[in-house]
């Protein structure tokens, strides 16, 4: 029997976009996301709490958490995204504003922690691990998930001389990997801008340069995917989770292995596991009892 896994290629339907914006202050990344279908605004900065920008997400049927409501606290964030991944809710569009706040808050607090032990990146390691997660449970989410960051300076080496050379996201450097569009916003006189950074997508062609509007977007993204009703996922049960527990120990399966599976299924936790992910994992660890051992 031949050990090859691969399978046919499948035509998967496109689902929501989940991109990252970054761009300089007063470019119009804000203003841009809440034109988006009945946003759930996530205000990490405190700066959406004005009165235009929130009868802009009342007029398109959004609600807003900030800063007071834990906005700055990955916990919470994560576990506001668990609850619309998993919850009957109105809600099309997921917008973090600005995930470059959350993300270097966490940061900050685990520097001012660790002290002078700070040493080696220590202080980035829990809000890296704290990413990993969010864009987990960002990929299982059937929403459009738009994050919003700031942006910093590139530096390269240029006839033999240190310079910049354009402009990147201030975030996890490995965020623009895990996402389908990254687009930097710039303002040109009256005109406000996105540029194609990285993109996987058909209608976002690689330096494309298109205004900063919805119904642009919407065109070249398709709007009847951005717009379609969010379908929650169901998590796996307590029952499925106390079996694959019984099937772990009876089978002595190292936690090596088993994190392999978590971090297949994207999931930190055998209760983040979907249940059908949930019955894959029965199902493997049942055949290795009767000596059928695949996935």
């Amino acid at each position: 029997m031949s050990k090859l896994k691969a399978k046919d290629p499948q035509l998967v339907q496109q689902g929501k976009t989940k991109a990252m914006l970054y761009g300089a202050s007063g470019v119009g990344k804000t203003w841009f996301t809440l034109t988006f279908p009945t946003p759930y605004y996530i205000d990490t900065e405190g700066g959406a709490d004005l009165r235009h920008y929130q009868e802009r997400l009342k007029a398109a049927g959004g609600q807003y958490l900030g800063v007071d409501e834990g906005a700055l606290d990955f916990g919470v964030v994560i576990g506001q995204m668990q609850a619309l991944a998993t919850e009957k809710h109105p809600f099309k569009t997921l917008i973090i504003d600005s995930i470059t706040k959350l993300y270097q808050t966490a940061i900050a607090q685990e520097a001012e922690r660790l002290g002078d032990k700070d040493a080696f990146g220590a202080s980035k390691k829990p809000a890296i691990s704290k990413m990993r997660s969010l864009v987990n449970w960002a990929m299982k989410l059937d929403m459009n998930i738009l994050f919003v960051a700031h942006e910093i300076s590139e530096w390269g080496i240029v006839n033999g001389q240190r310079q910049e050379i354009g402009k990147v996201a201030d975030v996890w450097d490995k965020l623009i990997y895990e996402l389908d569009l990254t687009l930097q916003c710039v303002k040109r006189g009256p005109s406000r801008l996105a540029i194609v950074k990285k993109s996987r997508l058909t209608g976002f062609a690689d330096a494309d340069t298109f205004d900063l509007d919805y119904a642009n977007f919407a065109q070249r993204y398709g709007k009847d995917f951005i717009e379609a009703d969010t379908k929650p996922i169901v998590l796996a049960n307590e029952k499925q989770v106390a079996e694959i527990n019984r099937l772990v120990e009876l089978l002595k399966i190292s936690e090596t292995e088993i994190e392999k599976v978590l971090t297949k299924a994207g999931a930190d936790t055998l209760t983040e596991l979907s249940g059908d992910q949930a019955e894959t994992t029965i199902k493997w660890l049942n055949n290795k009892i009767t000596g059928k051992d695949g996935k």
